[in-house]
């Protein structure tokens, strides 16, 4: 208990440090602290998969992409206090209604995704296997079974995403006809007034 309060707290504050820090660097170094924080969290309570795949993604890929891009980037602290202060009520509202949607979830028994009644489902069957399942064999269950088209979705959407970026960041080449040089056809005698000849050390003019 010790441990899930120091990992809770810790996280919490740094989320609230995550905005209300002014140096967009330090906003990036919080929020890995929220995302190291947060694996600890599913480490102790026992889904280490998790807890590897937020420090992998989040941490290793995604916030480290973040602070790069920030410290590159001639960003005004005073130009992004000033659309803070603009976006706030608009945050305010959406905060309120993601906060009233956690709240009717976390007040119901489960999450009312799937039409599917939950009372006809055979628990007592299913019980013994998922016991006896790791993390990661329940999750490679999930995916290609139940969710195997939803899965097959977020690829392609992932794909096409990808492809999406290489072509904004591609150059737009023009065409250009590219033409033979054909200096070398001159006259001879245009030629032979350039030519210098290099014997015993010494370089000598070409008739002119």
């Amino acid at each position: 208990m010790i441990l899930f309060s120091v990992f809770s707290s810790i996280a919490l504050v740094s989320g609230v440090m995550v905005m209300r820090a002014k140096n967009p660097v330090h906003s990036v170094l919080f929020l890995i602290l929220v995302f190291c924080h947060t694996s600890g969290l599913l480490l102790w309570l026992g889904l280490d998969f998790f807890s590897m795949i937020l420090l992998v993604v989040y941490v290793g890929a995604i916030a480290v992409l973040f602070l790069f891009v920030v410290m590159m980037l001639n960003i005004k602290i005073a130009e992004i206090h000033e659309d803070v202060l603009r976006y706030l009520p608009v945050g305010g509202i959406i905060g309120f209604i993601l906060g009233w949607e956690m709240f009717l979830i976390v007040d119901n028994d489960y999450i009312p995704i799937l039409s599917t009644n939950m009372n006809t489902l055979s628990y007592t069957v299913c019980a013994g296997k998922i016991q006896s399942w790791t993390n990661l064999e329940t999750i490679g269950n999930l995916l290609y079974t139940i969710y195997l088209v939803w899965f097959l979705v977020s690829s392609l959407i992932l794909l096409v995403a990808m492809i999406g970026a290489i072509v904004i960041t591609m150059e737009h080449r023009t065409t250009r006809v590219k033409r033979q040089n054909w200096s070398f056809l001159e006259e001879p005698s245009k030629r032979s007034s350039q030519v210098r000849v290099c014997w015993q050390g010494k370089v000598l003019d070409g008739p002119q």
